[in-house]
């Protein structure tokens, strides 16, 4: 009976995990830490092609890298600020991919 019960309940968390997997996926966002209640979050999620960084309707690339951030709750993965921070990222990778093949 105790093997039951531990079988359900493990099959009830792994179930409720992937719900909330599922949940947390319709943004883009990968993980959502909450460290104070409506203050900061850490937050992981995947960062934008950059080929749609050029344009005005960035998409989230989920085969590439992942950013790592830690800020305001309502911190967007395509918001303006992540566009702006990660099109200054992309222009220094390929200034520093430019000079490094001089």
């Amino acid at each position: 009976m105790k093997i039951a019960t531990s079988f359900l309940a493990a099959l009830l968390f792994t179930s409720a995990l992937g719900a909330l997997n599922n949940a947390k996926a319709d943004d883009g966002v990968v993980l959502k830490q909450e460290d104070t209640a409506g203050s900061y979050c850490h937050e992981k999620f995947p960062a934008m092609s950059g080929s749609s960084l050029a344009g005005n309707e960035p998409e989230l690339n989920p085969t590439g890298d992942v950013i790592d951030f830690y800020g305001p709750c309502g911190e967007k993965p395509t918001g303006n600020d992540q566009v702006e921070s990660q099109r200054i990222a992309n222009f220094h990778h390929y200034v520093d991919s430019f000079y490094a093949n001089q």
